[in-house]
């Protein structure tokens, strides 16, 4: 189906009219027919707000996404036996009274995962994994509080700071926090400053996406 076709039909299935989707977006009703009648398309900035306020994912319209009951028995064995759930999108994680907050939502995205209470999407910010991965795009993490050496993971050093993508490597007693991109140094937490260091989770894998 095609964007047109999917917004309307997911418009209607949140009981939500023209006008209604319209004021919620600050964009005219003339705008949002022009959309559901093919004959121009928003923005993909406008394309995530849609998919949030509809309960859907980008993805779903612009017709990247598949419902499990759509692949083929081939399909189903590769991606795994696990039902696609949606997971939510998450700007920011920081450390702050003792627990990890979590801030900026960004809606959902699909992923198909055991334990899908335990995941967030994060969106990468900055330069320093590039190549590999780049500033927007997306990070599945498995939250936990550990890490195996050489793991990917979102971490947080200093009692009020910004959870950072890096590599974790253990050495002898300290905890390495390595960057991709050659440009930028790592950096080496030892001693005392270890009990400042939070593990958010593990990267389970990203793709390119914001």
């Amino acid at each position: 189906m095609s964007f047109s076709e999917l917004l309307k039909q997911c418009r209607k299935k949140q009981g939500m009219s023209q006008a209604d989707l319209a004021s919620h977006l600050g964009v005219t009703q003339q705008a949002v027919g022009k959309w559901e009648s093919g004959k121009s398309s928003p923005d993909p900035a406008t394309v995530a707000r849609i998919a949030a306020l509809l309960g859907t994912t980008a993805d779903y319209l612009l017709g990247l996404y598949r419902p499990m009951a759509h692949l083929s028995e081939t399909e189903g064995r590769f991606f795994g036996g696990y039902a696609e759930s949606l997971i939510p999108v998450i700007g920011v994680v920081k450390a702050g009274y003792g627990a990890l907050a979590f801030e900026e939502d960004y809606g959902q995205e699909y992923a198909r995962v055991k334990d899908p209470a335990n995941y967030f999407y994060l969106v990468v910010r900055g330069d320093s994994m590039e190549p590999r991965i780049q500033d927007g795009d997306l990070a599945l993490v498995h939250r936990q509080d550990t890490l195996e050496n050489g793991d990917l993971g979102v971490l947080i050093y200093g009692d009020e700071g910004e959870g950072t993508l890096k590599r974790y490597i253990q050495r002898g007693n300290c905890v390495v926090l390595q960057p991709f991109n050659p440009n930028y140094s790592e950096l080496v937490i030892k001693g005392d400053d270890l009990n400042r260091l939070h593990i958010a989770g593990r990267v389970v894998e990203t793709k390119a996406k914001w």
